[in-house]
């Protein structure tokens, strides 16, 4: 492992060795009024935007293709698309899965800084060797300003009770990770008429805790987030708050605001073969150590995955035996009309699957049956072909339901509609 060839740390590496962020955690705990997360546009690329959410075992299987398709991969990061310390488990199975199967590569982190103080120390263990941190004020007055929300523990915190609250646990983060020699570097996002004034101070306290590096990002006008009528600063603002930082503390300057499953040379898009990849590897089966014996499948006729499970009175319920894929027997659904329990009752049903097949689910069966750990896959497609993929651990991306919307997202620049 060479930590000289970080292209973000490193500004002379950043032509020659690429990165890939595996898009492993999904919630955040805070809520900045720059940031919305709602959509995912292929033709966007900022943070929190990302084409899916792997589990680590998929998360896995997708670093294996990049980096058998992308030859100059010298780090693997995790920035997203929520905040890595409000997924720790996914997190930090990733990690160590990384690290056993890729010895040499750099481990690098990007958080808001709320939820690492507990993992620090497993994070040196691993050899994590970089974190940004992303810190845009250290002024309660105007750090208030900036965020919506604070989620710590069980209590979400507002303005500036929890700001005050966030800038502690990152300052002793900061602290910390100084203490385990893990280069750390500071994102201050700038945000007109909010924070420009004010990053210089940032710049010296970060100097003061000997960070690494300041990466002073322009904001950007995201629609949906609650500072979506501010401007974007211009660049002329930008070189003179940089220039003040860069007498306190070392400036990144070519921060390409990369997605949360960005790939390859800063800057560069990632084409459309890994994101297909990308998309696949999400659907695959989590039939790692699995030792459930069955798969439930709803289904009209026995012979396509072709019902929703709201409207399914029965499944059929599939085993494997001599390798070949047998119908076991039909088991009837709990009735409509229960709420909650109907899901609960159906996921003490299907306890022995390890995944259930449906034509269509809704957003609450599908998350009481994940709680379970049993897979759902919304599928197309010949019963006993989905079934041997997930016993065997093949690819269904041909199967997959394509029934997805367009983001809707207007592309200022040509001023029309996205069709990514």
């Amino acid at each position: 492992m060479n930590l000289e060839n970080h292209p973000c740390f490193n500004a002379k590496m950043r032509g020659i060795y690429g990165r890939v962020h595996l898009p492993v955690a999904p919630r955040c705990n805070i809520q900045c009024k720059y940031c919305d997360r709602k959509y995912d546009c292929v033709n966007e690329s900022r943070p929190g935007v990302t084409s899916a959410v792997l589990t680590p075992y998929q998360a896995m299987a997708y670093l294996e293709y990049v980096l058998e398709e992308v030859k100059n991969i010298s780090v693997v990061g995790i920035a997203g698309p929520g905040d890595p310390f409000a997924n720790p488990k996914e997190t930090m199975q990733t990690l160590r899965l990384v690290r056993q199967k890729y010895p040499e590569m750099i481990l690098c982190l990007a958080t808001n800084g709320l939820g690492i103080g507990p993992y620090i120390d497993e994070l040196a263990e691993i050899n994590v060797s970089h974190v940004t941190i992303t810190l845009n004020a250290v002024d309660p007055e105007i750090g208030a300003q900036i965020y919506s929300y604070v989620r710590h523990g069980k209590r979400v915190l507002r303005a500036q009770e929890g700001f005050e609250v966030l800038l502690a646990k990152q300052l002793e983060a900061i602290a910390r990770l100084k203490e385990k020699n893990i280069t750390t570097k500071i994102n201050t996002i700038i945000v007109p008429g909010i924070n420009d004034h004010h990053i210089e101070a940032v710049a010296q306290k970060m100097a003061e805790m000997g960070v690494d590096i300041l990466n002073c990002i322009p904001f950007f006008p995201n629609e949906g987030a609650a500072f979506a009528h501010i401007a974007e600063p211009p660049k002329e603002l930008v070189a003179e708050i940089r220039k003040k930082a860069a007498q306190h503390i070392p400036q990144m300057y070519h921060c390409k605001r990369c997605r949360a499953d960005a790939v390859g040379i800063l800057g560069q898009s990632n084409c459309s073969e890994i994101n297909e990849k990308l998309m696949e590897c999400s659907r695959l089966p989590e039939i790692v150590n699995e030792t459930r014996p069955y798969v439930a499948v709803a289904s009209l006729e026995g012979m396509l995955i072709n019902q929703k499970l709201g409207k399914a009175e029965e499944l059929l319920i599939y085993g494997q035996r001599n390798g070949e894929i047998v119908f076991v027997e039909s088991r009837k659904t709990p009735e409509p009309g229960g709420g909650m329990k109907r899901w609960e009752d159906l996921g003490d049903l299907i306890s022995d699957c390890r995944a259930l097949l449906v034509a269509g689910i809704g957003d609450n069966p599908r998350r009481v049956l994940k709680e379970r750990n049993i897979d759902i896959l919304e599928l197309d497609g010949v019963i006993e072909e989905a079934a041997e993929a997930v016993f065997e651990g093949h690819s269904m991306n041909f199967m997959v339901r394509r029934d997805i919307e367009a983001c809707n997202h207007r592309n200022p620049m040509a001023g029309m509609g996205c069709c990514g």
